[in-house]
């Protein structure tokens, strides 16, 4: 029986990530085609899509919630996009290489910026990516004071970030790749300036004082 098991079980192993793969699949084409929330895509429907019941669904995820939150991190990796920069690189050349494959599943970004679970998805790993942030960004920022640190590394959160891409989108009227160029630029004349010396962006100058007609 022992070697009946050993044997089994690399295969149910096998088949459990391959159904698992299978709901996520689904739920990702139905909300690609569709352009439908996720919160609003029903259970019955993504078991569908994936050709499995009901009940097997909700065995490998407990809850509506529980799919869609393994959802999230899911569809960043199918994507090819690290939500959490490990170098001063990753960040500067991220908008390039992100932007343009959102635009390849807009509908399932715009839906990770406005559903409920994408928020929440989202709020839950901002700690992590702020601390990520502050490593890679290090030494290029060392020479300021902590609130310049501070503006520098909200400024690079924000401009590596699909509410960046979608603002430049809907508002700049740019593609995905423009949006991505734009981004990757605005970085670079940041950290510029922080290496030539110049103050972080928001620092309000004091203008000099002149005599009354010497």
């Amino acid at each position: 029986m022992t070697n009946v098991r050993t044997y089994n079980s690399p295969l149910r192993e096998k088949k459990t990530r391959e159904t698992r793969e299978a709901i996520l699949v689904a739920l990702f084409e139905l909300m690609d085609s569709a352009g439908g929330a996720p919160d609003e895509i029903g259970t019955e429907a993504i078991a569908r899509k994936a050709g499995v019941q009901r009940r097997t669904l909700f065995r490998h995820f407990a809850t509506k919630d529980e799919l869609l939150a393994a959802f999230w991190p899911w569809l960043n990796a199918r994507i090819g996009v690290s939500a959490s920069p490990e170098t001063l690189r990753e960040i500067v050349e991220g908008p390039r290489l992100a932007f343009r494959r959102f635009d390849a599943h807009e509908s399932a970004i715009r839906a990770a910026l406005h559903s409920r679970t994408g928020r929440e998805m989202r709020m839950g790993t901002v700690a992590r990516r702020r601390a990520c942030f502050a490593r890679a960004l290090g030494t290029a920022i060392a020479s300021l004071p902590a609130d310049g640190t501070a503006k520098v590394e909200a400024l690079a959160h924000l401009l590596l970030s699909a509410s960046a891409w979608e603002v430049l989108k809907d508002y700049g009227g740019l593609t995905g790749a423009q949006a991505g160029e734009t981004a990757s630029w605005a970085l670079e004349v940041i950290l510029s300036a922080v290496a030539s010396g110049q103050s972080p962006a928001g620092t309000t100058s004091q203008p000099k004082e002149t005599g009354d007609g010497d």
